[in-house]
């Protein structure tokens, strides 16, 4: 079954399997696609994967990730290196779509040059400097950014744009009660706080043919934050407004290992990688990595590890009509069977394991593998901090 063709929102996959949206680090300086993107993405569709979601490529100049080379498609600029990106994948008769985003508070200042804003003014554990609260003319600017941006990857040949409304970033942070503290028209009550995604849908809607699917944190795991109930009525009303597909995920940046779980934390990678451990003398550096690691078994660490998105998924699948996407330490074949017959999604996607094993699809299908390689170490989740994004396990050089 998970083998099958199937659809979404008129798009046909050849299969169920889904790469999902993946911070490559591999965007040329001017945020268009590099060589080296293309030849990562025709690697993955010439081994049979379903789909291809893009890394989330910013919206606007003031939504741009800290972390190094994120595309970006706020520029005509760009258009042709996206183009060039979708030709190759669609030789292999693979659909591409491209995840669009803006990183709100989850970013600095200082590294994207301008004043960061968001809904509201809420400190991040991560990044403490604060956001600017948006007024209306600024949501109505972000409104106009993502349709415009829409528009540029129709004419590029995308099949069809994802939305990013997870994990902390901005749009996530108008659906959540925790980010959105707002007493005017854009927040307060459910249908206010999602406001911002309708108008953006609909306008995707009126100025292109794409479809457009969204990444949604059905739970948020934030004090006050989204919850289940919340987020199968966000899709109930983003469906009225256009919706064609939703991918479920949880958590937030601030969650930390969350969103991607491990078992245990990948000290010595956060001390390679994560500022601002990463800049320590080596004394400081040496010393700080040994008490993390005396004291890392004591950190509690999510206790479900694999598949631990799809009981959202089931219920989010049960009350809404539009296609399921799964997501979230899914990296065995019998789970992937599963979850398709028992109807918790339509589809599965994966991020960490392609990064391992870009051919993957393939040598299940071959029945050459029964699971992924990737052990869920997290390291990957690193890198991407200051590298292009690559599996490291065994791999890190310390000081």
């Amino acid at each position: 079954m998970i083998f099958e063709k199937s659809e979404i929102s008129g798009i046909t996959l050849k299969n169920r399997i889904i790469r999902s949206a993946t911070h490559d680090g591999l965007a040329n300086a001017d945020g268009g696609v590099s060589d080296e993107l293309i030849k990562k993405y025709r690697i993955l569709a010439e081994n049979e994967v379903g789909c291809i979601i893009t890394g989330y490529a910013a919206v606007s100049k003031n939504g741009v990730s800290p972390y190094p080379r994120m595309l970006r498609i706020y520029d005509d600029s760009v258009i042709e290196s996206y183009k060039k990106l979708t030709d190759a994948v669609h030789k292999c008769d693979t659909p591409v779509v491209i995840q669009l985003a803006h990183c709100g508070r989850q970013t600095s200042s200082k590294a994207i040059g301008c004043q960061k804003v968001a809904p509201s003014n809420v400190l991040h554990a991560f990044y403490p400097d604060r956001a600017k609260e948006l007024n209306y003319s600024e949501i109505k600017g972000i409104i106009d950014d993502f349709v415009s941006a829409a528009k540029r990857a129709e004419k590029a040949g995308f099949d069809a744009v994802q939305l990013h409304a997870g994990h902390g970033y901005l749009l996530h942070d108008f659906l959540s009660p925790y980010g959105n503290r707002r007493k005017d028209a854009w927040g307060g009550t459910l249908e206010n706080r999602c406001k911002i995604v309708v108008k953006i849908i609909e306008g995707i809607k009126e100025h292109t043919s794409l479809p457009v699917w969204i990444k949604l944190s059905a739970e948020d795991n934030r004090r006050h934050g989204m919850t289940l109930d919340d987020s199968v009525k966000i899709v109930k009303i983003l469906e009225k407004a256009g919706l064609d597909a939703v991918e479920v995920s949880c958590g937030t940046v601030e969650d930390g290992m969350n969103t991607m779980r491990s078992d245990v934390m990948p000290m010595t990678a956060v001390f390679t990688y994560r500022e601002p451990c990463a800049s320590f003398p080596k004394p400081l550096w040496d010393a700080g990595l040994f008490a993390a690691k005396l004291v890392n078994p004591y950190i509690k660490q999510p206790t479900e590890l694999e598949n631990f998105n799809t009981y959202n998924s089931s219920v989010i699948k049960k009350n809404v009509s539009v296609p399921v996407i799964v997501v979230g330490g899914i990296h065995k074949l019998d789970d992937m069977e599963l979850i398709i017959q028992n109807k918790k999604a339509d589809c599965i996607s994966m991020c960490r394991p392609f990064i391992c094993e870009p051919d993957l699809v393939k040598k299940l299908k071959n029945g050459k593998q029964t699971e992924a390689k990737c052990i869920m170490c997290n390291y990957c989740g690193l890198v991407i901090e200051k590298e292009p994004t690559k599996c490291l396990y065994g791999q890190i050089k310390t000081k």
